[in-house]
């Protein structure tokens, strides 16, 4: 690990409020993908017209107004390795013709210690309650095997709430496969534009992100950190496959991967991907009246399909070229 905090590590993609979930309600091993943040964002919905015809491109779109303008919209996965670079040359050439970049949270305001402070103390129990009184006995087990497996203490992370330790576990696992936030695409893109000296703007703030996850109710985060936990180590050897499937802009096996179950979840479904893309496709539309392109890296899973944004822009007028 790195000397942050872990889940600051694995913010994108999370969940909004879900207290009108049925207490019995499941929660999906593909929300648990979304959830923890680690192959989140490679989650695609079915192929659009746009990209059958270009599944071996990348999952890239320039998006040209009548009047010209361009906005690229670049579909992300959040954590990669080394293997997945260099880019493909045309993400290159349209990262080289922009000067603003867009994503999904602004990485400099995650980085902040104030945002580190702020995310640690929203992921710990308060008023003396412990994790093993919040959540169900069973669930404590697998928690108490998993950090053993680590060799990891388990008294301090009791301090945590359930959410919390879902993506403390998750990340570590994911790291442990050989994939890193750090070699994410929304990183690598970041830190170029603050060594070219590009303007950076988020779509969400941090402090939105972390209600995502604290606004879930206690029995939603049990269920969170069961699923996470018993998937782990499936997703774990998927991760590679999903980012296999990203890299060559296969858009069937990412769905038949993930989306489908996703999907089957119809209320999480609208508020995971359908509501967020709606708060963002007005920010977005209006990136077209600048002078210059924007290039905006979101997660995949946001830009194809008929909630996809690439989707939304087509129908509004856009001219839509996948790269």
């Amino acid at each position: 690990m790195t000397d942050r905090h872990p889940p600051v590590r694995y913010t994108a993609d999370v969940p909004p409020r879900c207290s009108g979930t049925p207490a019995n309600r499941p929660i999906r091993p593909a929300l648990a993908r979304w959830v923890t943040a680690a192959a989140i964002a490679t989650l695609l919905a079915p192929a659009t017209e746009l990209a059958i015809h270009a599944q071996s491109r990348t999952l890239s779109w320039k998006a040209t107004s009548s009047s010209g303008s361009v906005v690229y919209l670049v579909g992300s996965v959040h954590l990669l390795n080394k293997d997945y670079y260099p880019l493909s040359p045309a993400i290159e050439q349209a990262f080289a013709e922009t000067d603003l970049l867009v994503e999904e949270l602004h990485l400099g305001e995650l980085r902040a210690p104030e945002s580190q402070l702020a995310l640690l103390r929203a992921g710990q129990l308060g008023n003396g309650q412990t994790l093993d009184a919040v959540i169900s006995p069973r669930t404590f087990d697998l928690v108490r095997a998993r950090v053993a497996a680590l060799g990891l203490p388990l008294e301090p992370l009791k301090r945590f709430k359930p959410w919390s330790i879902a993506l403390m576990l998750m990340g570590l696992e994911w790291q442990k496969a050989g994939f890193d936030a750090d070699f994410g695409l929304d990183t690598h893109f970041y830190d170029r534009a603050v060594t070219a000296g590009k303007a950076i703007q988020g779509l969400e703030t941090v402090a939105y992100q972390i209600a995502r996850f604290d606004e879930l109710s206690m029995a939603d985060q049990d269920r969170l950190l069961t699923v996470t936990l018993k998937e782990l180590d499936v997703e774990k050897m998927a991760v590679r496959t999903i980012a296999d499937a990203w890299r060559a802009g296969d858009i069937t096996a990412i769905e038949r991967i993930v989306l489908s179950e996703l999907k089957a979840d119809a209320l999480m479904y609208e508020r995971l991907l359908v509501e967020r893309n709606a708060a963002w496709l007005p920010k977005i539309v209006e990136l077209f009246a600048r002078a210059k392109p924007s290039f905006v890296v979101v997660g995949a899973a946001h830009l194809v399909g008929p909630d996809g944004l690439i989707a939304q822009l087509s129908a509004r007028g856009y001219r839509l070229q996948q790269l």
